[in-house]
């Protein structure tokens, strides 16, 4: 008799589990916004020059103007933001005067802080120049990968550099990934992605944490290579390089405007068959981050969970459109 009742209770189970999975992959497809949104308000579509001037923004569909545009997202960094920047700013005015056709452009992104994060980066626009540092400032907190967004389609770059503002990554490591990005050539369609990674500091990054956290980390890990990743170890290094066309294609179908934003951007590019470098780069953990451990990643959970069976249940396809 113990048999057939465990039989019975397994079968119970597959057909709950089963009957979960498909209520979940209802809710996904159902509350999914078909299209990204790209709005901008009024003010978001002018930077700040130096002379304190409405400038408008270009569009990432107009011929590049610059060999590399640097978008930092920033939300309430006036802190962080001045060491980022001093050590971008050095390096980048080094590599023109020692290269005249090199060009630069660094796109500091306010994602609505409550801060002086605008104030901050505007003296290095009246330092440097208009051209070569620019900030938008967006009415209100649109996440990382929203402001991320935002600055690319406002970049004027060959290839276009994600960056962020507490510093973490050594900027001179830029190089790194320009190698990793031009290994990958010939690049199909002129696309092409360099990750900057921290996977080589795991070892001693789990040496200084606690074990819960150790835990999450693990866990979501195994959720972004069984749900939609297997080919990138480090997935969160907010160290970035894109060609301008695989900015344009992957950001225009992007939806995930927070943190795991940086798995649906590599998602789309491995569905789009645009090629991938994973390189290492030098990473210091800076305090002040913004990523509640707990909360932040039960968020990140969910979102690659709906990545997954969005894309799958066709609520989210590649078509893209034109955005100016």
């Amino acid at each position: 008799m113990a048999l057939p009742l465990l039989v019975v209770a397994a079968a119970a189970v597959a057909l709950l589990a089963v009957a979960a999975l498909s209520l979940v992959c209802i809710i996904a497809h159902v509350t999914a916004t078909k299209m990204p949104s790209f709005q901008r308000h009024e003010e978001e579509k002018y930077f700040v020059n130096a002379e304190g001037k409405k400038e408008s923004v270009p569009s990432i569909h107009d011929p590049p103007t610059k060999e590399l545009s640097v978008v930092v997202p920033s939300y309430n960094e006036e802190d962080r933001l001045p060491l980022m920047m001093d050590e971008a700013l050095d390096y980048l005015e080094k590599r023109q005067k020692q290269d005249p056709s090199f060009t630069y452009e660094v796109i500091v992104v306010d994602d609505g802080s409550k801060d002086q994060t605008t104030k901050v980066a505007l003296r290095y626009c009246k330092k440097y120049g208009s051209d070569k540092v620019r900030v938008l400032t967006l009415v209100k907190n649109r996440g990382k990968g929203g402001a991320v967004r935002m600055g690319v389609f406002s970049s004027r770059g060959k290839k276009i550099l994600m960056a962020d503002a507490d510093g973490a990554t050594k900027f001179a490591d830029i190089e790194k990934v320009e190698e990793g990005l031009s290994n990958l050539q010939p690049w199909p369609d002129q696309m092409a992605i360099s990750c900057g990674s921290r996977a080589h500091l795991e070892k001693d990054s789990i040496a200084q944490r606690s074990y819960f956290r150790t835990l999450l980390m693990y866990g979501f890990h195994f959720l972004v290579w069984f749900l939609c990743v297997r080919d990138v170890r480090d997935t969160q290094c907010g160290f970035k390089l894109l060609t301008r066309e695989a900015a344009s294609r992957t950001f225009s179908v992007l939806h995930i405007d927070r943190w795991a934003f940086d798995v649906e951007l590599l998602y789309i590019a491995q569905r789009l068959k645009i090629p991938i470098a994973e390189v290492a780069v030098n990473w210091t953990e800076i305090e002040g981050s913004k990523l509640v451990p707990f909360w932040s990643w039960l968020q990140m959970g969910r979102d690659l969970l709906f990545i997954r069976l969005r894309y799958l249940t066709g609520a989210w396809q590649l078509e893209t459109r034109k955005y100016n």
